[in-house]
């Protein structure tokens, strides 16, 4: 493998970049419109444009990518996650091409991303499944019917798509009232998103944790299961924080779930990166819940606790070679260490998107800390893609200190010009219960309800962030005072109010 081009953006993109790097292979990238200068594009060695903002014009079009890769003369493809990373005919097509996809087969992962038919795998391998209907709702199915498979499951209950991931295409239904509409609203969803409006229906725990196990499997048929991931911090059924090891799990638990996870996908002979996700009860039951056959964005804190590089394993798997790892090593975790995902979204409004121009970004440093990031100052954050602009990581000796180097981090973290998480992030990570470790899935959408609105910035901003702000207004009163010197005009003071509201100063 000379030459990999990767079919993402973003953050992932840059981590695959920098893989790339150490192991001399040459990376390309592509990118839409609005991704031109896009620190992803800078980075890479070639860029190739594949279309419009629009990411079903650009990075959902299967046969611009493999044109893009023919163009590069690129002799691997790697899907990142998000977009056609979950998407079997991509696979084919990268393989028909005659290129290595790096990835799991074309036939792992039409059968793990449905979810239905996952659920048949773990339940094949012994695993436990959360209760729910067998196979897709079909897609004609009277409003009777529906209602049927429902009382047949159980209130409280989740309308879930079967493709994707994401927590996209899920609606919670706690009486059969808000069964039509719950059902229609996850159809629409699942369609927009993976292009399958198909739904199924499964009972909801209640207050279960959600754990997670990372998985590598070779074509020699070697699997092996890392250390469990805590991914219960989650807001409308998507992940902000991650942890691992889980506060929760024993060392008998450990070895029960990993083992269970290793079973599912070996008997289907999975190939490559992936991880298995469970729901975990109050009483310490766990049951499968699905597989995603791809990487996942929390990968960097695996990474941080058991040492291993695991979009370099990825590389490693497609050209052939054998995992050489030792399976105790991935079991037993070196430290701890916890992730927040930080959004460019305003979390003072519903956490609504916050697109535009980064004005200034100073990432946090020092032991411990490692910033994932796809963005740089200057560059625009686009309104038609996942608002992620980073991912950062806290690692410790143990959990408690992990918190507070991650509390330290969040302190120096400085971006001006759009809103961002970091206020939100800044406030849960001095939550008692969070702290304690005392949460399920559902904590974090009940303790924001219990806010109600009151303002996350009442959390006393860092002098840097200060300090940022101070600089920016002072850029812009120059500009002001210079425009009134050129042009002597009233105007001024009007176009220095639009700028300041258009670069987020207010």
């Amino acid at each position: 493998m000379k030459k990999l081009l990767i079919a993402n953006r973003g953050e992932i993109a840059v981590r695959i970049i920098r893989a790339c790097r150490e192991m001399a292979i040459s990376p390309v990238a592509v990118f839409s419109e609005c991704d031109r200068t896009a620190l992803h594009v800078r980075l890479a060695d070639e860029a190739y444009p594949i279309g419009p903002s629009a990411p079903r014009e650009s990075y959902l079009r299967i046969d611009r990518l493999i044109d893009a890769a023919r163009q590069s003369g690129a002799d691997a493809v790697h899907p990142g996650y998000g977009f056609l990373a979950e998407n079997e005919d991509f696979a084919e097509a990268v393989q028909a091409a005659g290129l290595t996809y790096v990835g799991p087969s074309p036939k792992a992962i039409a059968l793990m991303g449905s979810k239905t038919a996952a659920r048949t795998a773990a339940a094949r391998a012994g695993v436990p499944i959360v209760p729910g209907n067998d196979g897709p709702v079909a897609p004609d199915a009277t409003d009777a019917e529906i209602e049927k498979i429902a009382a047949a499951v159980g209130y409280p209950l989740l309308v879930k798509a079967v493709a994707g991931g994401g927590g996209k295409g899920m609606r919670t239904v706690t009486g059969p009232a808000e069964l039509r509409d719950g059902v229609r609203a996850a159809r629409s969803e699942a369609g927009a998103a993976f292009g399958d409006s198909a739904i199924y229906i499964e009972r909801q725990l209640v207050r279960p944790r959600h754990i997670e196990v990372q998985l590598l499997g070779d074509r020699f048929g070697t699997v092996l299961p890392f250390v469990e991931r805590e991914c219960s911090i989650q807001r409308r059924h998507q992940k902000v924080v991650e942890e691992t090891p889980s506060p929760v799990i024993t060392p008998a638990l450990r070895e029960a779930i990993t083992s269970a996870a290793a079973a599912v996908a070996r008997g289907v002979g999975y190939e490559n990166a992936g991880t298995i996700e469970f729901l975990l009860d109050e009483s310490g039951r766990f049951y499968f819940l699905e597989m995603n056959t791809r990487l996942q964005v929390e990968h960097p804190i695996t990474e941080m606790v058991t040492g291993v590089d695991l979009v370099r394993a990825q590389i490693r798997i497609a050209r052939g070679e054998r995992l050489e790892l030792d399976p105790a090593r991935l079991l037993t975790p070196s430290g701890h260490a916890v992730e927040c995902r930080i959004y460019a979204e305003d979390p003072d409004s519903n956490f609504m998107p916050s697109p535009g121009r980064i004005l200034q970004l100073r990432t946090p440093s020092g032991p411990g800390i490692r910033d994932d990031s796809g963005v740089t100052a200057g560059l625009d954050v686009p309104s038609f893609y996942d608002p992620m602009i980073s991912k950062l990581i806290a690692w410790a000796e143990d959990r408690e200190s992990a918190l507070i180097r991650m509390r330290r981090a969040l302190g120096e973290y400085v971006v001006t010009g759009i809103r961002t998480t970091l206020p939100f992030f800044r406030w849960l990570f001095s939550q008692p219960d969070f702290i304690g470790g005392r949460f399920h899935t559902t904590y974090l959408d009940e303790v924001l309800r219990q806010r109600n609105g009151r303002s996350f910035v009442e959390v006393p901003p860092s002098v840097e962030e200060v300090a940022a702000i101070a600089a920016a207004l002072q850029t812009l009163i120059s500009r002001s005072k210079a425009a009134d010197e050129s042009d002597g005009s009233d105007q001024s003071q009007q176009r220095w109010r639009q700028q300041a509201r258009s670069e987020g100063l207010r």
